[in-house]
């Protein structure tokens, strides 16, 4: 085992104690950083990659794990998840409750995005900040955008700027609403100023300072963003619009977007042969036969968001749940349409760390957090460590969430 639980009480709840092992020693691994580099062993300590070597390592006390040639992967960051649940446009019942923690690990999720939908209302920044807190608890990198869907953000301190600058795990603004009936309808100065805030604030803490720009199924589309590009000052990058994938239109808008300089956003949901979309493996192919820039791409899941559908009037007729299980099952039918494992992985880790500014994640390299998946055979998930443990080991789930085992 690569830890030992001790159950201990703190506040008269009962909680687990993990201990991590001193080293952990990993032999054998194919290792894609995303690149390949071949057969590899690797050293961990306090939750770092200390040692890549082609050579065998030696570690006394270390505990060793043969991963028998399987290939090794960064752990997925998933840059959009409701962390505190999704919904409730269909009354108070329709709110999805907060996905545990194994719904993200099981997932290879090591890393997560939380940001607040349609309703930002009965959720707000604060609940998004302690989930962020709860989710590092349980070993988890775990971040989040202040705001949600509307004009004016429901921000924590009062204002954009000092939500970023003084609370750790805010990182940008989202999911603003675009294109969307649900949204604010905002003009274009009121996204050039928001953009502005996030971006000084990013320039001042080093973090991402971006607008997580959610795109409903309006005609309208990117054309905001597009303006935005051409009349302001601010770095295409501040611009981070997802759900690129739902209409087709949309998703021509947003190679644009991309060749321009922002970092665009596929969504994992489920699209069918009757819809006006790509699935997130089809657009990710036609992403990167399309010529525009490599490193502009992410995936993420819309993970414990809910997914619904509406007539003419605005009324839900159907919804589903995201889930962050959509990204493994992205890449094993990218990998089954022949997309070699190296060219289909940033998208779901190194170019998520680089639009997030999360230097030391997203990537296997010395220095960085031991975020790390085992792969199986077919490209699906066989173990998963966040941070040096290992949460998932050969398909079983070893660490749960606090209260998953008193469901």
């Amino acid at each position: 085992m690569a830890f030992q639980g001790e159950l201990v009480t703190i506040g008269g709840l009962f909680r687990t104690r993990i201990h991590l092992a001193v080293l952990t020693l990993l032999t054998n691994a194919r290792v894609f950083t995303p690149l390949p580099l071949g057969y590899r062993n690797l050293l961990i300590a306090g939750g770092r990659i200390v040692a890549i070597s082609e050579q065998p390592l030696e570690a006394t006390g270390a505990i060793i794990h043969d991963c028998n040639g399987q290939r090794l992967v960064p752990g997925f960051i998933d840059g959009h998840a409701h962390i505190t649940g999704g919904g409730g446009e269909a009354g108070f019942k329709t709110r999805v409750p907060a996905p545990f923690l194994s719904h993200f690990t099981s997932a290879g999720v090591t890393s997560v995005v939380g940001v607040l939908g349609t309703d930002d209302t009965t959720r707000d920044t604060r609940s998004l900040v302690a989930q962020a807190y709860a989710l590092r608890e349980e070993g988890l990198g775990a971040w989040c955008h202040t705001g949600g869907y509307h004009i004016p953000l429901a921000t924590l301190t009062g204002n954009v700027k000092d939500d970023i600058v003084f609370l750790d795990p805010v990182i940008g603004v989202g999911e603003l609403a675009l294109s969307d009936h649900r949204s604010s309808q905002p003009a274009l100065g009121e996204l050039l100023r928001i953009a502005s805030e996030a971006y000084v604030a990013g320039l001042i803490t080093g973090k991402a300072g971006i607008v997580h720009l959610h795109l409903g199924d309006g005609d309208r589309g990117l054309d905001l963003v597009l303006k935005a590009l051409r009349t302001s000052e601010l770095p295409a990058r501040v611009f981070n619009p997802t759900h690129i994938n739902r209409r087709k239109a949309l998703f021509d808008e947003a190679l644009e977007v991309a060749s321009n300089g922002s970092t665009v956003d596929i969504t994992a949901f489920p699209v069918s042969e009757q819809d006006d979309g790509w699935s997130a493996d089809m657009a990710l192919i036609r992403y990167l036969d399309s010529g525009a820039p490599e490193a502009n791409i992410t995936i993420s899941s819309d993970g414990g968001g809910c997914l619904p559908a509406f007539n003419a009037q605005g009324e839900v007729t159907s919804m589903d749940i995201g889930s962050s299980a959509s990204l493994p099952q992205t890449l094993e039918k990218l990998l089954a349409r022949g997309v070699p494992l190296e060219t289909a992985l940033p998208a779901f880790t190194s170019n998520v760390a680089d639009i997030l500014r999360l230097s030391d994640r997203g990537r296997i390299s010395v220095g960085n957090h031991a975020d790390l998946i085992l792969l199986d055979e077919s490209g699906g998930i066989d173990s998963v460590m966040a941070d040096g443990i290992w949460h998932v080991e050969h398909k079983h789930q070893l660490i749960s969430g606090e209260f998953e085992e008193k469901r």
